[in-house]
């Protein structure tokens, strides 16, 4: 079942429009990806664009993808680039087995990237935050989590920025594709401790 239909998309915060990738926007998502920068970080790292459109246009990895552009009334010229993407992967949280059912999609994954040219703007911080609002909101899920390298502080300090909760700091617990072991932190949120109030995101 593809649980984000029940949001109604584009996204629209103040200066973003947030949409469900597709097939098509693997080019415009290689332009950000393809930097060391941005792939030190990242899950999968492939080093030619025809791997990463493979992997990109796998259907359980693109249904679960959103992509960032640009929809700033003051800059009308740059209106409709992508600029980045968001994973919202749903799933089930753990449960005992005899009521496993009750627990079936009820939290979400999260994780991002930003074109470099783009950082230092909010842009991230703005886009996850409606991300986050639809997950507590027209999504109905309980829970959000997420985790980074802890070498990554501009990931982990956005979702402190977020309210995000620092859950766990492991030592050691992830392999980074240079072959270091490094230490890894996870955060998370509760539908009940975001701040409704403070939504600024419409749908559709």
């Amino acid at each position: 079942m593809d649980r984000l239909t029940a949001a109604r998309w584009p996204l629209r915060t103040e200066r973003l429009s947030i949409r469900r990738a597709t097939d098509a926007d693997a080019e415009a998502t290689w332009v950000w990806r393809r930097l060391p920068e941005v792939a030190e970080w990242i899950s999968r790292g492939p080093s030619d664009f025809e791997t990463y459109r493979a992997q990109f246009t796998e259907p359980a990895r693109l249904s679960s993808l959103l992509v960032i552009a640009l929809d700033d009334p003051a800059d009308p010229d740059r209106r409709g680039r992508l600029i980045g993407d968001v994973m919202l992967w749903v799933e089930d949280a753990w449960a005992q087995a005899e009521i496993a059912t009750s627990a079936a999609g009820t939290q979400a994954v999260l994780g991002w990237t930003l074109d470099p040219a783009f950082h230092g703007r909010g842009y991230a911080t703005e886009a996850v935050r409606a991300v986050i609002d639809t997950c507590f909101g027209p999504l109905g899920l309980r829970r959000v989590h997420a985790g980074c390298f802890a070498a990554n502080e501009p990931s982990w300090r956005l979702m402190e920025r977020l309210g995000m909760r620092r859950e766990e700091y492991s030592r050691a617990s992830g392999l980074h594709r240079s072959g270091v072991w490094m230490d890894g932190m996870d955060y998370a949120l509760l539908a009940e401790e975001w701040p409704a109030a403070g939504r600024r995101t419409t749908h559709g």
